[in-house]
């Protein structure tokens, strides 16, 4: 199957990165190669750094990007600093970061990623790990409904995990099918109006998977410290626990002096080290959804290190 993704906010995020044709960019999740494509298009004596964890991610953006002024690398976000301080890079003009499922994982049947799709319950996107059907049939009750409850602001999750935990006492829980079933069979028909009743369970066992909770922790600092002077870090979330996570950060970032007010002068010494040149996150356009519908719940938050 061939790696199709639409770039979600795609001019937005390019504009926001205000590329310099000499800067060094990061795209932190290069999927498809769209986001990628654009910003070395825009280069001439400078460099984009393409990571991935997906393996078939990174040979699709390796071909995409063989004729620009682009490296493709295998490796989560969060080890950006890493892998780019082996390069010899301590300091990058922009970073962009689409976070959440590709369109390609979501359509790409055997991934299992999606309950529209019946396959083996996978959902590693780097193909490696702890699968979606090894957390199902091992983690204790309370350990399920604290990943729906947690993750996928399921107010159903015990109830969901229980029937779990009924159904795997008499077969192993191994496709996306099965868990499809089990959570629905768990939900009141008056609360099916609301979408599908698979689809925070599943959201949630994608982010238990791939621990990407605690990867966006972990590399919003080191992305932020990467910056040079004036450098921008873009970031496109999908769900509230992102944003949130990303919205605080730049709070913090974006905040000076916290003396108490009735300090006669500034003792902490805090200055701004960021600015947001957007109040609110920046959301898709209504032709970009009616264009592609997956980018409705898309938020852009940019942020300049001053």
């Amino acid at each position: 199957m061939e790696f199709n993704h639409i770039s979600v906010l795609f001019n937005e995020c390019i504009d926001a990165l205000n590329i310099k044709e000499n800067g060094i960019y990061v795209d932190g999740t290069a999927g498809g190669a769209g986001h990628s494509t654009g910003i070395a298009k825009k280069l001439k004596n400078g460099k984009l750094y393409a990571l991935d964890r997906d393996p078939d991610a990174v040979a699709t953006a390796t071909e995409r990007l063989k004729d620009l002024p682009a490296e493709v690398i295998n490796c989560n976000f969060k080890d950006m600093a890493r892998v780019l301080n082996e390069r010899g890079v301590n300091a990058v003009d922009g970073i962009l970061l689409d976070l959440g499922v590709s369109s390609y994982q979501l359509d790409n049947g055997e991934r299992g990623f999606s309950y529209h799709k019946d396959a083996y319950l996978d959902m590693r996107m780097s193909k490696s790990g702890v699968t979606a059907a090894e957390l199902v049939n091992s983690l204790e009750k309370d350990e399920l409904a604290k990943i729906f409850r947690d993750y996928g602001e399921e107010k159903f999750s015990f109830r969901i995990a229980e029937k779990i935990v009924k159904a795997r006492e008499v077969a192993p829980i191994e496709t996306t099918s099965q868990l499809s079933d089990i959570i629905s069979s768990a939900y009141p028909a008056a609360a099916r109006r609301d979408g599908h009743p698979a689809r925070k369970c599943f959201q949630a066992l994608r982010i238990a998977v791939n621990g990407e909770l605690d990867s966006l922790s972990l590399a919003l600092d080191d992305a932020f410290e990467l910056l040079a002077p004036n450098g921008v870090l873009a970031i496109i979330t999908f769900h509230s626990l992102e944003d949130r996570m990303v919205k605080q950060k730049f709070k913090e970032y974006t905040t000076g002096c916290i003396c108490p007010s009735d300090f006669p002068v500034c003792v902490c010494g805090k200055t701004p080290r960021g600015i947001l040149p957007h109040r609110k996150p920046i959301e898709p356009s209504a032709d970009e959804l009616s264009n592609n519908p997956r980018s409705r719940s898309a938020k852009l938050r940019v942020i300049i290190k001053v």
